[in-house]
Formats: structure tokens, sequence, C-alpha cells
């Protein structure tokens, strides 16, 4: 029986209920909300593991609640939304989503999608055992593979879990190159190989957040157009 909690953000009463339905059958224990400024609100009473959240809603659109809700939260975000603008995937994954639906899904779509990015998120006894408490530093970057945590200067660096799978294997790739479809693949999983929009964005995203922790221009992670990227090793 699965106890994460998933909180369900959208202005559609049916599709609210028809959602929760669904993720309650497999187990997940759900809560849902009318408006983004309900989830700000009441964010830290629900403490959800996972949001599903509409993007077209009235008051604050999807957008600007993740932009409110990564000033404080990795929590992982699927967004949902009745569009189909490539745009709208973009923006979404800048302002830091890690997942895109498109209105109308089917329900095993939507359980592969919410499988997939829980299973990024969460750190289990098991992978606890398998990886050694073991750090890989490359300049003023250190990863904690037992933990699971970033570092920069000794002080921790916050990613999404997303934005950590993706580090974590160029990590363990130091200095060599890490080919586009082995990190869809591996982060996102298999039926993703081909949606190189997402890594793109998500580099960008883990590259900006690199030049403000250190407040200097530093490549780390170098790119290999049509082919993949590397995180380089630096001595300091």
């Amino acid at each position: 029986m699965n106890t994460q909690k998933i909180c369900i953000v959208d202005d559609e009463p049916k599709i609210l209920r028809f959602i929760a339905a669904n993720l309650k059958s497999i187990g997940y224990e759900v809560s849902t909300m009318s408006s983004g400024e309900e989830l700000l609100e009441k964010f830290d009473l629900v403490s959800p593991d996972l949001i599903l959240l509409d993007i077209m809603m009235p008051g604050q659109d999807g957008f600007l609640v993740l932009e409110k809700l990564r000033k404080f939260s990795n929590v992982p975000v699927i967004m949902l939304t009745a569009r189909s603008n490539a745009k709208d995937k973009v923006q979404g994954l800048n302002v830091g989503a890690d997942d895109y639906l498109t209105k109308p899904f089917s329900l095993e779509e939507l359980f592969a999608r919410v499988n997939a990015v829980l299973r990024r998120s969460k750190l289990t006894s098991a992978d606890s055992k398998m990886i050694e408490t073991s750090v890989i530093t490359t300049g003023e970057l250190a990863f904690d593979l037992g933990s699971k945590r970033c570092w920069i200067n000794d002080e921790e660096f916050k990613l999404t879990p997303t934005e950590y799978s993706v580090m974590e294997i160029l990590a363990l790739n130091l200095d060599k190159v890490v080919q586009h479809e082995t990190l869809l693949s591996e982060v996102w999983g298999p039926q993703y190989r081909d949606d190189v929009e997402y890594l793109r964005v998500g580099i960008a995203r883990i590259r900006r957040k690199i030049k403000k922790a250190l407040q200097k221009e530093e490549e780390y992670i170098i790119t290999y157009p049509g082919l993949g990227y590397m995180l380089k090793s630096i001595e300091i």
C-alpha cells in the first residue's frame, strides 16, 4: 500500500474527482485544491510528495504558482494543461516542473508519469545500502551519493529530485560524455529517450543555479551538440 501523498490543484471539480478517485484506488493518499492560492497557503499543512498542478486557473496561473513554490520547495510537480502548445511545455520546465501532461490523458499515462516522478524523488533504504557513503567532488561542487544531496563550498545546493538525478549520473561519469538518450532514459524513463527538450531545459536550469550559487562564470557542464553532456573535473 502506498503512503505517498499527492496534491491535485485544478479549478475543475470533475477533473479533481476523477484524478483523485483513481490515484486513491491504487493506494496514494490524495488531497485536492481548487486554486494556486490555496496550495501556497496550505502547503505546509499538506506536505505533499508530489503536486499535479493545472496551468489554466483563474487568479494565479500554474506557472506563477510554481515559480512561487520553487522559492521554498523542491517538491516534484507535474503540470496539467488542456493546451498542447510547445511554448507552455518549455515554460513549465523552465520554472521547475518535473513533467508535463496534456489533457485529455489516459489513466495509464497518468500513473506512469506519477510513478516515474515519485521514483526519482524517493530515496529508499535499498538505495542507501547499495551506494555506500561516498562523495564525488569537482571544483566547488560535491555530490554525496549516500544522502542524495549536493553541496557548493560546504553550503547545501538545492536541486529538485529530477535535477539531482541528472547531476548524479553526470557525476558518476565525471569527464565522460553521457549521451542524451542515456540521461533521458535513466532520469525520465525509456519513453522519453527522444524528448531532448526535457534535458536541454533541465541542464539550463542547473547551469543558472550553479552560476547564481558561485556568483561567477564557471563551466562545469560541457555540451556536446547532438551527442550529450559531460561534467568536467575542476581543480581548485
